[in-house]
């Protein structure tokens, strides 16, 4: 009976080995996952910085331009 038992007791051993090999497996691709989604998102984080920037200008473009259509109307009215 003794024998028996080393035997379940074995092959409960090789079970939890298994499970835990199987976790850490998984363990290493979530890691991995985290790793490219941390990438993502600094990589978006940088395109809103530049996309913000890139919309400044516009802004500023846009209102120089009314400044400069105003100032020709300004020009045309005095005509």
């Amino acid at each position: 009976m003794s024998f028996e038992m080393f035997e379940k007791l074995e092959a409960k051993v090789q079970q939890a080995i298994d499970t835990i090999t199987l976790l850490q497996m998984e363990i290493e691709e979530l890691k991995e996952q985290n790793s490219a989604l941390k990438q993502d998102a600094q990589q978006a984080a940088g395109n809103h910085e530049s996309l913000t920037r890139e919309n400044q200008q516009l802004k500023e473009e846009q209102t120089q331009w009314q400044e400069r259509l105003r100032a020709l109307l300004g020009k045309m009215d005095e005509v």
